[in-house]
């Protein structure tokens, strides 16, 4: 008779926590009447999700920490991010629009909301298998410990919900959008942030940032930026938790493009390199 592998508690307790914080905020919109979202309600579906985003980091450490990881934790945190991070973010999106149903608009959206949670989806199918590749194959497991292949779905969440947030509160006061120009950029939003989860883009790897400080100077300079956060966070939080989460994909973006170029420039130079060593084989004989 095949043993039966025990399953750890804590991991599992921690992700069941967060799956519940998905949950909640799922309920806690669909239990507001159409047009009836406000600006408080708002960020408590946002702090929320980021405490379930806190809950999906904390759950892989710790399993990591006791070595407790198993494939029942694995597709149990796949489960849980799929509805946390994949689902309630486009409810969140439908019901602050308020859109009347059956207009364009509402096709729009809706049809772009559908995009970003199958693209979650995708996503998370897509790490469980090379999670499962990287168990077998060690390179493979460092690659995927240095970056991300498509845009994690917590930052996706993330994303979505900062723009959605800031365009509900009065932080851009140099501008005004209206409500059909909200729909079409949350709609836009929606799908370019779907493409990037499924795409072939590397994304850092929080887990694996290094911060060496050179001098007092540095040290300094980064409590203050420290401080300067915590201050924005507390006065103009949807200002700043937007600039936080597309500002990493804004820099993931850029080191893709660099890492593009310079794949480019060194295929030349290995091809120059062949040429010539070639040309060099052909003179000998």
């Amino acid at each position: 008779m095949k043993k039966i592998k025990k399953i750890a508690l804590l991991p599992n307790v921690i992700t069941a926590f967060g799956l519940s914080c998905g949950l909640f905020v799922i309920f806690r919109m669909n239990m507001i009447e159409r047009g009836e979202v406000d600006l408080q309600a708002l960020l408590q579906v946002t702090g929320i999700l980021l405490l379930a985003a806190f809950s999906d980091l904390l759950d892989g450490a710790v399993a990591r920490a006791i070595k407790a990881q198993s494939e029942f934790g694995g597709t149990f945190d796949t489960l849980a991010d799929a509805i946390s991070f994949g689902v309630a973010p486009s409810i969140i999106v439908l019901k602050s629009l308020a859109i009347v149903p059956g207009t364009s608009f509402s096709f729009l959206i809706t049809a772009a909301a559908m995009v970003y949670s199958l693209s979650g989806v995708l996503r998370l199918v897509r790490f469980q298998v090379h999670s499962l590749v990287g168990k077998e194959d060690s390179e493979q497991a460092r690659e995927q410990m240095k970056y991300f292949t498509g845009l994690p779905i917590p930052a996706a969440a993330a994303a979505i919900v900062s723009l959605n947030l800031f365009l509900f509160s009065n932080e851009y006061f140099l501008f005004s959008l209206a409500h059909s120009h909200q729909v079409l950029l949350l709609s836009f939003a929606l799908v370019l942030i779907g493409y990037c989860m499924i795409s072939q883009w590397k994304f850092p790897s929080v887990k694996t940032l290094e911060i060496q400080v050179a001098s007092f100077q540095t040290l300094f300079l980064t409590v203050i930026a420290a401080a300067l956060i915590f201050y924005g966070i507390l006065h103009h939080f949807a200002l700043i938790f937007l600039v936080l989460s597309w500002g990493y994909i804004f820099i993931a973006f850029i080191f893709s493009l660099l890492r593009f170029f310079s794949r480019q420039r060194g295929g030349r130079l290995e091809e120059v390199e062949v040429d010539l060593e070639e040309e060099s084989s052909t003179s000998e004989e």
